[in-house]
């Protein structure tokens, strides 16, 4: 039986997490990042315990957010928060990003992801399948997180997405492959005589180069 407890976001909200399926800053970084519209409908790639559907309604009241994770087990501690919250407009599914129905391309204004932030063969593995595939791309890559988006974008949507700066190549080029252009960038860092160690970027479906970099953001209080 899986075994939960609940955090509590404010604001009226709560949401169920695991010790597999947890949420850190990041998540909270990227779902501000976003800057989302009331009438926004958001899809959620790989989203865990769905942390960042429920800040877009909490902060911005989005429309809608589609929340999607290959794990049944993330799923169900989603379930559980949105019956907990009474919540109507998070839809939890369990599939791969990589194969999700053609019934929803072109439906979204944004796309989310916290993807995995170690590529294949870098770092310390881990032997348990739940933190392995949160930490590497076991199951999917920067590139299958691109084609997804750019499929399921509406035109001039945009995708957001947080990542430790050693990947900084890697998910430009990504992005580029997939017809998405790098429209903004903001470094993460403890404060400000410490270098990087994560950004937010956000690209645009079909966009033309235009690259703003903005002001750093310091975690340290």
């Amino acid at each position: 039986m899986l075994e939960t407890k609940t955090e509590n976001l404010g604001k009226g909200f709560e949401i169920f997490i695991s010790k597999d399926h947890r949420f850190g800053t990041d998540a909270l970084l990227l779902a501000e990042f976003t800057a989302a519209r009331r009438k926004d409908n958001v899809i959620d790639l790989g989203t865990g315990c769905g942390i960042i559907p429920f800040v877009l309604l909490r902060d911005f009241g989005v429309s809608s957010v589609t929340a999607v994770d290959i794990s049944p087990e993330a799923i169900e501690l989603l379930k559980l928060s949105v019956k907990a919250n009474d919540i109507g407009n998070i839809t939890p599914i369990n599939a791969d990003l990589r194969n999700l129905s053609s019934e929803y391309n072109g439906k979204f204004d944004i796309v989310t992801c916290n993807p995995p932030y170690k590529a294949v063969g870098t770092g310390i593995t881990n032997a348990d399948e739940a933190k392995l595939r949160a930490r590497h791309e076991i199951s999917c890559t920067q590139d299958d997180v691109c084609i997804a988006a750019y499929k399921l974008l509406k035109s001039g949507g945009k995708l957001c997405m947080i990542n430790r700066t050693e990947r900084l190549a890697d998910v430009i080029s990504a992005m580029r492959s997939a017809k998405i252009e790098p429209k903004r960038l903001k470094m993460i860092a403890k404060d400000e005589f410490s270098k990087p160690v994560l950004f937010l970027i956000e690209g645009k479906k079909d966009g033309k180069p235009f690259l703003n970099i903005e002001p750093s953001i310091f975690t340290k209080n």
